[in-house]
């Protein structure tokens, strides 16, 4: 019966458009998680072909499969353990000869390949030319020209990896790299004198393996030496060891430099034998583009420019969307009240629970924009660029600019962040990284930049705001880093290596789905954190029940409530709206004195003496408090706290017009959007810190140190305010 399910694997250099294949063949099909015991992300999704359904696994970009950095081994590991149908290689065509050295080390493998020759409409443009049916021929693997951001060639593809999995596929007949008679003599001396081929059967190729061992790949003796599958003697692997010893003796060089210079040797005569290069050499847009996006002066400057950009997308843009959800939670608040009535259970489900978290989904818009616009960055190949133009700046703290990676995923969030420092190649800069990159404002802090700056500072001024806040980030990691490197943490940074890939369009549906997966995160938090936090605040602030009043409010409010009833007649009367207004004026009042003996302002005010020299009420105190388990519940606290309902814009009664009535100031607002910045990362990264790091001292440091920075910078912002004359 024939097969009906298939396993492809895609495989490829970082930049090569991986990924875009990926989303353009799975769409929305697809799961995204962890590869087990490791945190780099793992992509799972699927193809319907005809009557066929094909598992497609993302594997992590990698440059080969030596087992150097971690997507390396997660990459071959998955590789010989999963032993997928096709792997299919997806090569950057205009990048042809280096990611030769990828597939010759796939075909030695010994797994049915086919290549992916993609972004061949703007390999064309160049006016070069790739003979294919030559290049089949040498390889011995199929390959098939791809545009994955069009979709073109993409069925072919996928039918080229049907037949070579089904067996079905003449030209796949994998051709080996000849490494010369020296190493070939001992390669076959190998496999033939124990047998490697019947012992091994098929699980590993027989001389993959031989070259393996003789490149002393410990990874792979152990593997093989404690497989149960195999049977293989202790003599192979002392046999590969005297035959180590022999070539370095003749060559004077170790035998594993000696294979990668053969492969490139192979690779190289390939590529010459299929490249045809264009008529006329030209600089190509990316060069044009790079010319003044990259220069020496200007380069930097225009970086944070496009922030800066960014930034004031993500309020000015965001605010439309943000009144409409803004209006969808208060009708649902609306609803309930409605159905519950007054009762307890309405209390604590629309004020504590539906308020609460409402009160941060409602900047789910500038969290989307602001992911937006990374992504876009990051896909169209300006973020290398902004690695690049950094490294002199990361310099200065004893880190290379490939570290600025790290830290500008710390935008999105600090946890991913976090996990991103181990591509670093050392230890010390792995650390360095891991404590500086809570500094970097993640998505989690926008939430309450968007609802100060909009409170305290007028709209052409709140973007700024914002975007000051994520350039004092920047300019405090690099300060602190600065301080690290040169006290606890000294040793020089390693040499910086990046390839800068070309620019490139994004395409929306590359966009979108990379948009998704990192606004999901935010979104799953308010079904979990957000709302077990809004609940617990919404607890402290009503407990106790048992309240001393100073006058009797009730009846207070019973009166004026029977005073209006006998002018009903006239609702809209000067008598009326007098009676109104009292009667909500005694029922803030209620409600402040009762909040005021509440266990939640007893925490607060306990704060005070660590705050004062903020100027920061019980309220602010206690929304710091919350926001260590994570940032976003601050702006859920503040609305718990004033039960104001979901309402963000200017109109009377609502949060914002609460704010300012508040203790709070522009400069105050200033020093406490400056502390949020600073101060404790939320548990999911101390969780990150522990586990990259290894050591919960360094957690604690982490911890220890942010506090006492955030509460010297706010002082020095209210300090300096007083000295300039701000309010």
């Amino acid at each position: 019966m024939a097969r009906s399910t298939f396993t492809f694997a895609l495989a490829g250099n970082p930049n090569s458009g991986k990924t875009t294949l990926f989303n353009a063949l799975t769409g929305s099909a697809q799961k995204v998680g962890n590869w087990p015991g490791v945190t780099i992300e793992k992509k799972i999704g699927r193809y319907k072909h005809d009557s066929l359904d094909i598992r497609i696994v993302d594997l992590p970009g990698t440059y080969s499969l030596s087992p150097y950095s971690l997507e390396e081994r997660i990459t071959r590991q998955f590789l010989l353990d999963e032993k997928p149908d096709v792997v299919i290689q997806v090569l950057d065509v205009t990048n042809l000869e280096r990611s030769l050295f990828l597939t010759t080390q796939l075909i030695e493998l010994g797994q049915p390949v086919v290549l992916a020759l993609n972004v061949y409409d703007e390999f064309e443009r160049s006016g070069a030319r790739v003979h294919v049916d030559k290049l089949v021929s040498i390889l011995g693997t199929p390959a098939i020209p791809t545009v994955a951001v069009k979709g073109e060639g993409l069925d072919k593809l996928i039918a080229e990896g049907i037949a070579v999995a089904q067996g079905n596929e003449r030209e796949a007949h994998p051709v080996n790299v000849d490494y010369g008679r020296d190493i070939e003599t001992r390669i076959q001396s190998i496999i033939d004198e124990h047998g490697l081929r019947d012992l091994l059967s098929s699980e590993f190729a027989a001389r993959w393996v031989a070259i393996k061992l003789l490149e002393n790949d410990e990874e792979i003796a152990k593997r093989i030496a404690t497989d149960r599958s195999t049977s293989l003697p202790p003599e192979v692997i002392l046999d590969a060891g005297k035959a180590r010893d022999e070539l370095r003796g003749q060559f004077h060089d170790d035998v594993e430099s000696i294979i990668t210079q053969r492969r490139y040797g192979f690779i190289s005569s390939a590529f010459q034998q299929v490249y045809e290069p264009p008529a006329t050499q030209f600089d190509s847009f990316t060069d044009k583009i790079d010319s003044l996006l990259t220069h020496r002066l200007l380069g930097l400057p225009i970086f944070l420019l496009i922030l800066w950009t960014v930034f004031q997308l993500t309020f000015t843009v965001g605010a439309t969307p943000m009144d409409w959800i803004d209006a969808g939670v208060g009708m649902i608040s609306d609803g309930v009240s409605a159905i519950l009535g007054d009762t307890f259970w309405r209390d604590i489900i629309v004020e504590g629970a539906i308020n609460g978290v409402g009160f941060v989904i409602v900047f789910l818009p500038n969290i989307v924009i602001l992911f937006f616009c990374i992504a876009f960055l990051e896909h169209s190949g300006y973020m290398a660029r902004a690695a690049f133009m950094m490294d002199r700046v990361m310099r200065v703290i004893g880190l290379h600019g490939k570290a600025f990676i790290p830290l500008m995923m710390g935008f999105g969030c600090n946890v991913p962040a976090v996990m991103a420092a181990r591509t670093l190649d050392s230890e010390r800069d792995r650390l360095l990284t891991s404590l500086i990159n809570p500094l970097m404002s993640c998505s989690a802090r926008l939430p309450v930049y968007v609802l100060l700056a909009g409170t305290f500072f007028a709209a052409k001024w709140a973007g700024t705001v914002i975007f000051s806040m994520y350039a004092l980030g920047i300019f405090l990691a690099i300060a602190m880093g600065f301080l690290f490197s040169k006290t606890i943490l000294r040793g020089q940074a390693a040499p910086f290596v990046m390839e800068l890939p070309p620019y490139r369009m994004p395409t929306m549906r590359d966009l979108l789905i990379n948009t998704w997966d990192r606004s999901k995160i935010f979104v799953k938090k308010m079904g979990g954190v957000i709302l077990i936090g809004s609940l617990v605040v919404w607890v402290l602030t009503n407990f106790p029940r048992n309240v001393e009043y100073t006058q009797d409010y009730d009846a207070r409010i019973a009166a004026a409530e029977s005073e209006l009833a006998t002018v009903a007649d006239a609702p809209d009367g000067e008598q009326a709206q007098a009676l109104q207004s009292r009667i909500a004026d005694l029922q803030t009042a209620q409600s402040a004195e009762q909040m005021s003996q509440s266990y939640l302002a007893k925490i607060g005010n306990a704060m005070t003496p660590i705050f004062a020299p903020m100027g920061f009420d019980w309220q602010t105190n206690v929304a710091i408090l919350t926001g260590f388990v994570a940032k976003e519940i601050v702006v859920s606290t503040y609305g718990v706290i004033y039960q104001v309902g979901t309402d963000i814009d200017e109109s009377s009664g609502d949060l914002r017009s609460r704010l300012k009535s508040s203790t709070l100031t522009p400069l105050r607002s200033l020093a406490l959007m400056a502390f949020i910045l600073i101060y404790t990362p939320c548990l999911g990264t101390l969780a990150a810190i522990r586990r990259e790091t290894g050591s919960w001292k360094w957690t604690a440091f982490s911890v220890a140190y942010s506090l006492v920075l955030a509460w010297v910078v706010a002082v020095a912002i209210m300090q300096i305010g007083h000295l300039i004359g701000a309010a």
